[in-house]
């Protein structure tokens, strides 16, 4: 193994929890890995870190590999991920005030499961005919996993997120106290700190992204291109630890250790009550309200969770193009099979005799239940991955999908993407 002493940044949230039950759990150890965790305060700390060899890698927003790979917002640098570390684990959150008229607006939209933006559009057309100023949403980082899903639910209801709404980033640790101190009217972040709104009763949960999009990829394991080709039995290492680390952690009996291990200071931080709440598979969406069993909202292993689906990598992409985020005609499969390796991934999976897809690529949005995929190693139990307007993607029908957007800011002709996509 080239490489032993590493280190590797996590932001502090439940789904750095394969990061720290590989450590704590000693999975990393078994690997002869000496692994240092450094909690860092953003996602932009987490890029330029690894950029710049900072840290040898880190936990990323599914989109980060892909954004930085193309230099979107900052420095390009090409950025690889073997790894998809969790499905779900996002909600969106509104304070108190905009959900007393959100409830007023449109009653039955707010108590059709999964909530729509219908009650929103109401009340934005309402101040806007009244002179107001629109109201201000956050998410955690320009692209990212929560920036899109937070667009398409408000797409899907007719609201312009770039016109209708002021959206903001502010890092996950702080969404809380700006929702509190009324900076922000709602926002799009990952637990605990949806649960830490709705514990101090200042705010209540709308949506999770398991409704917008059940099983939706959220954070992944990146490093640098150039790191892992200098030390690919090290990264081979990493992701065999990690595996383990999550299939432990997808056992229920396993979930409390995990949260305590979480709710330490150097960790995540917050309450262990907080912490469990979704891990432990049940979500509390009003202060007034009893807890409910969810127990699909954090995914770490079961349903192939950690594989890095092209499909879904060439998804991100899609909306890195609908909301104007790339600004040049690309090769969608291409830059997705740039970044996103299931080569890598099936070479430590079959060296833990676990089961992997053969292909890579899959249509999302078919299922409504548990289904299985047989076109891998062996037959493997898949999630549901509905959207929740009811839409399907076809990886192979990409043009026709991005075209069919009706709400968004496209800077890249249709005409010059088609020509850019024709193989």
């Amino acid at each position: 193994m080239e490489k032993t002493q590493l280190t590797f940044g996590f932001i502090p949230l439940t789904d750095c929890a394969p990061l720290v039950v590989a450590r704590e759990g000693g999975f990393f150890a078994q690997q002869g890995l000496d692994v240092t965790l450094s909690r860092e305060p953003s996602w932009a700390n987490i890029r330029d870190k690894v950029l710049f060899g900072e840290l040898d890698g880190a936990q990323m927003l599914a989109t980060m590999p892909l954004a930085t790979t193309l230099g979107i917002n900052g420095i390009a640098k090409p950025t690889i991920t073997a790894f998809n570390l969790d499905l779900n684990g996002n909600a969106i959150t509104v304070s108190n005030a905009l959900y007393q008229r959100l409830l007023a607006a449109d009653p039955v939209a707010m108590q059709t499961r999964p909530i729509s933006a219908r009650a929103l559009k109401q009340v934005i057309d309402a101040d806007k005919a009244a002179g107001k100023d629109c109201m201000t949403f956050a998410m955690v980082f320009p692209v990212s996993t929560h920036n899109y899903a937070l667009r398409y639910w408000m797409a899907a209801a007719g609201i312009h997120p770039d016109k209708d709404v002021r959206l903001v980033v502010v890092p996950p640790p702080k969404m809380v106290t700006q929702l509190q101190a009324g900076n922000i009217h709602g926002y799009c972040v990952g637990e605990p700190w949806n649960a830490q709104a709705v514990k101090l009763g200042i705010g209540h949960i709308l949506i999770t992204n398991y409704e917008i999009w059940n099983n939706m990829p959220e954070k992944v394991f990146g490093v640098n291109q150039e790191w892992a080709e200098s030390y690919p039995h090290t990264h081979q290492s990493v992701l065999k630890a990690l595996l383990a680390a999550c299939q432990w952690l997808d056992q229920p009996e396993n979930r409390l250790t995990a949260a305590q291990w979480l709710a330490q200071p150097h960790y995540v931080g917050a309450s262990l009550e907080v912490i469990k709440m979704s891990l432990l598979g049940t979500f509390q969406y009003h202060p007034d309200q009893e807890p409910q069993n969810l127990p699909d909202f954090n995914v770490f292993y079961r349903y192939a969770a950690n594989f890095p689906w092209r499909s879904q990598a060439a998804w991100f992409l899609s909306q890195m193009l609908r909301w104007g985020d790339i600004e040049t005609a690309i090769d969608i499969h291409a830059v997705a099979q740039q970044v996103y390796r299931p080569d890598l991934y099936r070479q430590a999976a079959d060296a833990l005799s676990m089961a992997s897809p053969l292909l890579d690529n899959k249509i999302e949005g078919n299922h409504a239940t548990a289904w299985e995929f047989t076109e891998a190693t062996s037959p493997l139990t898949m999630g549901a991955d509905r959207f929740f307007d009811g839409q399907s993607y076809d990886p192979h029908q990409l043009m026709d999908y991005i075209a069919a957007f009706r709400i968004q800011r496209r800077l890249v002709t249709l005409a010059d993407l088609n020509k850019a996509n024709t193989h």
